[in-house]
């Protein structure tokens, strides 16, 4: 499945937060300035090509909907991240975030505390 840019990652997240929806429908969801109608359709499109929307047609319209729910996106994504930016190490990603301060104090406490749960069921 291919990435998606900036652009087309935003109009997913519409259509995540809709669920279905007609072309007018995304155009009214974003802020302004709107790009043309058929400019945004050609990206709907383009989606669909690269396989993250399908379609149901009623007549002459489109009613669009995502293929893979925005979780499987984000797990998608942050699996290249990681693979990609991190020589495939989550250590290396979270020591990352440690060191440049995205990740709190408490979100530190939290992920021990998954750690902690981990081992006690005995995955390894």
């Amino acid at each position: 499945m291919n990435e998606l840019s900036q652009h087309e990652e935003r109009i997913m997240r519409i259509f995540w937060k809709l669920e279905n929806a007609l072309v007018r429908d995304i155009l009214d969801e974003l802020p302004e300035p709107k790009p043309p109608y058929t400019t945004l359709a050609s990206t709907i499109k383009l989606l669909e090509k690269k396989g993250y929307l399908s379609h149901k047609v009623y007549g002459t319209t489109h009613l669009y909907f995502p293929l893979l729910t925005q979780e499987e996106y984000s797990k998608k994504s942050i699996n290249h991240m990681v693979k990609h930016f991190f020589e495939g190490s989550v250590g290396n990603f979270l020591s990352f975030m440690v060191k440049e301060k995205k990740i709190s104090k408490n979100e530190i406490d939290d992920l021990q505390k998954l750690i902690d749960e981990y081992e006690k069921s005995g995955k390894k």
